[in-house]
């Protein structure tokens, strides 16, 4: 198989659809806070914490966040820095900003009410196909489609779909394939919330990356990767996004209160708008945004590599302590746009995660 679907898997989908929905019913996850319910702000709330993120990691982050924001309305009332506080060590911070904006516009446009069908669910903040898709038919049992990554190795595998989703041709045509696999119109009011819970713990738990617990699967006997002996073949991407690096200074200023002085980022690029050390892209210009004076009380620590996605972040801590005498903290860092922050305060700042780790440190 190459390019699209063949004949083979075309009409099978009502059998893969119920072997997966069945195995679900027995041996899916049922555990998960964000489970049983039909509820389209915690499906939704899930759903965006759960890309590029492990469910181990969501589940805390997801308790917190529905502590404190039981509902969309509550959440689109509240201040930025406190949802990216919130949000503060999940990382990828778009998802936060765009929530916060997906939130204020359900309760703006559509009077606090998730919309229904996929495509009217795509135009809101930082929703895509696979998740508009996930919320219509985990919450409104609508026929729609999945295709994240656990889902879209499950597919590709038992079908052996061949075709590169480097390229756009043939991830329409994998989501043709994953349209065909939805179970019947007729029994989608209770089967589809199910189905697609159920590909998602199918690829989570059993379909994985390495090692794919084969005899366990639902569809092996169908599955033609596992016919032929080779699943981790699948999917197939042959282009990958190069990785970068960047080598940044980051002023580590605290008072005799051990208070630390945070300036809070641009709306765009690295660490958008969040609360962070001052960064500089090299040690001449820290220097050059101090009094001269100050120089001999700087005390660089090693550098170390913060990994981001599809970057390596060099970053070079240097420190530095103040003196109890007012007049000089107030004029040490007079022409850097931030505050001093008390150390009480931080901990509900939105902050990257190596400011962080940092000021956790020497807490």
């Amino acid at each position: 198989m190459t390019d699209g679907v063949d004949a083979p898997v075309t009409g099978a989908g009502a059998v893969f659809s119920s072997q997966i929905v069945r195995w679900h019913l027995q041996h899916g996850r049922h555990d998960l806070p964000w489970q049983g319910t039909r509820d389209p702000y915690r499906v939704w709330l899930s759903e965006i914490m759960l890309q590029q993120t492990q469910v181990a990691t969501v589940k805390a982050y997801f308790e917190r966040f529905v502590q404190r924001f039981p509902d969309v309305v509550s959440l689109a009332a509240a201040a930025e820095d406190e949802v990216l506080g919130l949000w503060s060590g999940l990382g990828y911070y778009a998802r936060a900003r765009n929530l916060h904006r997906c939130a204020q516009n359900v309760v703006s446009m559509h009077a606090g009410e998730f919309p229904r069908d996929a495509e009217a669910l795509q135009t809101l903040p930082g929703i895509g196909r696979s998740t508009a898709a996930a919320i219509a038919s985990i919450c409104f049992s609508r026929r729609e489609a999945i295709l994240d990554a656990n889902v879209r190795r499950v597919i590709t595998r038992w079908a052996a779909f061949e075709g590169d989703l480097a390229r756009g041709p043939h991830v329409n045509a994998l989501w043709e394939l994953a349209n065909s696999l939805l179970p019947d119109a007729q029994c989608a009011q209770t089967d589809m919330p199910l189905y697609t819970q159920g590909l998602m713990d199918l690829g989570a738990m059993l379909c994985l990356p390495r090692q794919p617990a084969c005899e366990r699967c639902p569809v092996s006997a169908t599955c033609r990767a596992y016919a032929q002996g080779n699943p981790q073949k699948y999917p197939v991407r042959t282009r990958t996004l190069k990785r970068s690096s960047a080598q940044l200074w980051l002023l580590y200023a605290r008072n005799a209160q051990d208070a630390v002085f945070l300036v809070k980022r641009p709306g765009a690029g690295i660490w958008a708008g969040l609360y962070c050390l001052p960064v500089f892209k090299s040690e001449d210009d820290l220097r050059s945004a101090l009094e001269p004076g100050l120089h001999t009380q700087l005390k660089p620590e090693p550098p170390f590599v913060h990994v981001l996605t599809h970057r390596d972040l060099h970053l070079h801590v240097v420190g530095l302590t103040l003196s109890d005498n007012a007049e000089i903290v107030e004029k040490a860092l007079s022409g850097l746009p931030g505050n001093w922050v008390a150390q009480a305060d931080w901990p509900s700042l939105g902050l990257p995660a190596p400011v962080r780790l940092l000021l956790q440190r020497d807490a």
